[in-house]
């Protein structure tokens, strides 16, 4: 009876005989793996925050100037320190960050926090719907060959200067979440930008131009989603909780029409993109100057796809009319009534019906990211309803109380900014409108400023992962690491800062707005 296979020394695998195939094999160095201790840190740190927030004695309670208390129950420390320990554990990805989302609803089932079946209902929540119907959209674009016709379309008109490749991205990604949910747009342009980068490093390492063309759209799309209603969902609702507060404080607020607001919100989108090619440039210069022979490339390649076939077509049609009724909802109030996230998925449904996708392409869907927003919605919902993220609210705003009334405004959008980062943003502005509006007129603040503000810095999250849609898109291009994100991000968010500053003091009275009363 032959030996049985066995390993003989270092990385050596001795088998039994076979006619045309050696019996040793050199299997490489089997090694043990080094232990990575700065992992285990920072997940035992994580994780002691949560502790020590979680079981430290109770908090004072947040006071309003009317006198309102606010008490911070144990649920709600729970929930700072898991907010804590989940935003740790994002930036420094100790484990996958769709793991890290299952962790926050793992974490409140144990500690009951909140009760397991109201946590884990929210992993599938209508907003978490529409991102994966928003992905689908850039696989149907992928994989019909609108993406290729598009991209170099684009390529054709901005030339072989990587600058202006940059600068062409940008814009045709602000001016699409002018009419459509930047959501739509990231996905839609994701698969794009990826067969651009193909045609600059064929390999797909990442690289300075990968870094700044992939964050550099999800930054953008966050600007050009504020310009109108169309752009994301934020919008409409704050508008609509705007003028019911107005109606609850006895003080009828003027009300802002969906034209108003683009007139205010174009100057800073505008300004803002700019501002992003600018920065982009600058910390993100690409390697290359420009793509040698690109121009010439793209008319073969363009040349080679032919005519728009059926697949393009459908899926065209298809897309447009979901954007169609999407927009349609804040003109007809009988639209209203249809959840865009069932709208949007509507489309997926047909893509599989007409066989633009088959049940292969599911395997393509980054469910990384789908449970990355599920995690995001689980931790905003576990903040605001166990009343966490009204008492940081308030402790907040009332340090602002006797400042000057440029000075709480500042306050209020830096307060937006940082929520934003970390639950969705309609509960950041809800969170803080009406702490806001209360002490304004006291300030001698007009509310629409504030609204304004807010609306601005919820649409602009350049920190994590979890603030926006496309940030998570961006990061499946694997040309960064949520903690490269971040640290982009950090002086992006005070060039944020400083636009609505400027905004705020000059620019926006200049247009017509009341700041002060």
């Amino acid at each position: 009876m032959k030996d049985q296979p066995h390993y003989q020394g270092e990385g050596y695998y001795q088998g039994e005989e076979l006619p045309g195939v050696p019996n040793k094999i050199y299997l490489g160095n089997q090694e043990k793996p080094k232990i990575d201790w700065k992992r285990i840190f920072f997940l035992f740190f994580g994780f002691a925050i949560f502790c020590g927030v979680n079981f430290s004695p109770d908090w004072a309670d947040a006071v309003d100037p009317a006198g309102k208390h606010f008490v911070l129950t144990q649920q709600g420390k729970a929930a700072i320190g898991l907010f804590l320990m989940t935003a740790l554990w994002w930036v420094t990805e100790v484990i996958p960050i769709g793991v890290t989302s299952i962790a926050v609803g793992v974490v409140q089932a144990l500690f009951l926090i909140r009760p397991p079946k109201v946590v884990f209902n929210e992993f599938m929540d209508p907003s978490v719907w529409f991102i994966f119907a928003s992905l689908t959209v850039g696989l149907a674009f992928s994989k019909s060959g609108l993406t290729k016709r598009l991209a170099y379309k684009m390529l054709a008109l901005v030339g072989e200067k990587t600058s202006m490749i940059y600068l062409g991205s940008y814009i045709m990604v602000a001016l699409l979440t002018f009419i459509m949910a930047h959501t739509a747009v990231a996905a839609a342009m994701f698969p794009l930008l990826m067969t651009i980068y193909s045609l600059y490093d064929p390999q797909g390492k990442p690289s300075k131009f990968g870094k700044g063309l992939f964050i550099g759209m999800a930054f953008v799309a966050g600007a050009g989603s504020i310009v109108t209603l169309l752009g994301a969902a934020r919008g409409a609702v704050a508008l609509g909780f705007y003028s019911e507060m107005g109606a609850k404080l006895g003080d009828s607020f003027k009300e802002v029409t969906f034209f108003e607001l683009t007139y205010y919100m174009l100057p800073l989108g505008l300004l803002m993109v700019f501002l992003c090619w600018v920065f982009f440039m600058i910390f993100f210069k690409p390697e290359k100057d420009r793509i040698p022979g690109l121009k010439n490339k793209v008319k073969i390649l363009s040349k080679n796809l032919g005519r728009i076939k059926r697949d393009e077509m459908m899926t065209l049609v298809i897309v447009f009319s979901a954007v169609a009724v999407l927009s349609l909802r804040s003109f007809i109030p009988e639209l209203g009534a249809l959840n865009k996230s069932a709208v949007l998925l509507v489309t997926t449904v047909l893509f599989f019906i007409f066989k633009i996708l088959d049940i292969k392409d599911l395997e393509d869907i980054p469910w990384n990211i789908i449970l990355l927003f599920g995690g995001a919605m689980c931790i905003g919902f576990c903040l605001w309803q166990t009343g966490a993220a009204n008492w940081l609210a308030v402790n907040w705003l009332v340090m602002f109380q006797d400042s000057h009334w440029f000075v709480f405004v500042m306050g209020i959008t830096l307060f937006v900014l940082v929520m934003t980062n970390l639950i969705m943003n309609v509960a950041a502005i809800s969170i803080i409108l009406p702490v806001a509006l209360v002490i304004a007129p006291y300030l001698g603040v007009a509310p629409e400023v504030i609204l304004f503000c807010a609306l601005a810095a919820a649409g602009m999250p350049f920190l994590l992962l979890v603030g926006a849609a496309p940030n998570a898109i961006a990061y499946e291009s694997r040309q960064f690491t949520s903690g490269q994100f971040f640290v982009a991000g950090i002086p992006m968010s005070i060039v944020l800062m400083l636009a609505i500053g400027l905004f705020v003091w000059k620019i926006w009275p200049m247009m017509g707005m009341a700041v002060t009363l």
